[in-house]
C-alpha cells in the first residue's frame, strides 16, 4: 500500500467522523440539501464522481492522478452531469408515478404505495421509474460523459484547454468511442445487471439521501470500468 492510500483512507475517514461524531453536521447536511438540492447535486457529483475515477485510475496504473488526467474539468462535468442527473431523477420519478395511474389506470395507487413505507408494491414502483430512467435516459447521459472524457484527453486536462476547442461530438460517434466496451459492456450489461437493481434501491432512500447515493454509484461505476479494462 502507497502513502497516498494511507491519505485516501485517512480522509475518507475523516469525512465520514466528521458527519458521524460533530454535532448538527448530518443536520446541516440534509437542510442544504432540502433548501439548495441542484446545486448540492452538483458538489457531490464533482467530488464523488472524480474520486471515482482516480480509485479507478489507481486500480490500473497504480496512481489517483496523473499529467492530462483533467482533475478539475472532470470535477466541472461531474458537478454539471451531477445536476441532469438529479433534474432526471425528478421527472422519472413523477413521470412514471403518472405513468402508472394514468396509463394503467391504478386510479392512484401507484404514488401512495411509493409514499407508504418499505413494502413490495413500493419495491415494485422503485423498480419501474429505474428500468424507464436508465433505459431511456442513462445511454445518453453515459455517451455524453464518455464524448467529455474524450474531449478532456484530447485538450491535455486543463480546464483552458477544454474550453478552447468545440466538444468534436460527430467525430467521437463516429470513430473515437470503442462502441464494443459502450455498447457491449456499459449498455448491455451494466445498465441491467448493475443500474437498474442500484437505482431501485436508490429510488426507495430519503430525498435527502437519494442523489448523494447516486453519486456514491459513480464512485462504483468507476471501479467497474475499471476492472473492464
Amino acid at each position: 500500500m502507497k502513502k497516498a492510500d494511507f491519505i485516501t483512507i485517512l480522509i475518507v475517514a475523516a469525512v465520514i467522523c466528521g458527519f458521524a461524531f460533530i454535532p448538527g453536521a448530518w443536520d446541516w447536511f440534509n437542510t442544504t440539501t432540502a433548501k439548495h438540492g441542484l446545486l448540492m447535486s452538483f458538489f457531490k457529483f464533482a467530488i464523488l464522481g472524480t474520486f471515482g475515477e482516480m480509485l479507478a485510475l489507481r486500480i490500473r496504473e497504480g496512481v489517483y492522478i496523473k499529467k492530462g488526467f483533467g482533475l478539475l474539468p472532470k470535477m466541472l462535468i461531474w458537478g454539471v452531469l451531477g445536476v441532469v442527473i438529479a433534474s432526471a431523477m425528478t421527472i422519472f420519478k413523477s413521470g412514471t408515478l403518472a405513468l402508472l395511474d394514468g396509463g394503467f389506470h391504478l386510479n392512484g395507487r401507484a404514488a401512495e404505495c411509493f409514499k407508504a413505507d418499505l413494502n413490495w408494491g413500493k419495491v415494485g414502483v422503485a423498480l419501474c421509474i429505474s428500468v424507464l430512467m436508465n433505459t431511456l435516459f442513462a445511454p445518453v447521459f453515459m455517451t455524453f460523459h464518455k464524448i467529455t472524457d474524450i474531449h478532456i484527453a484530447e485538450t491535455g486536462g486543463t480546464l483552458k484547454g477544454f474550453f478552447s476547442s468545440p466538444l468534436g461530438i460527430q467525430k467521437a460517434l463516429s470513430g473515437k468511442i470503442n462502441w464494443d466496451i459502450q455498447y457491449g459492456f456499459v449498455f448491455a450489461k451494466t445498465i441491467p445487471l448493475f443500474w437498474y437493481p442500484a437505482h431501485t434501491i436508490t429510488f426507495l432512500l430519503p430525498p435527502t439521501l437519494q442523489v448523494l447515493f447516486a453519486a456514491f454509484l459513480g464512485v462504483v461505476l468507476g471501479v467497474l470500468l475499471s476492472i473492464k479494462k
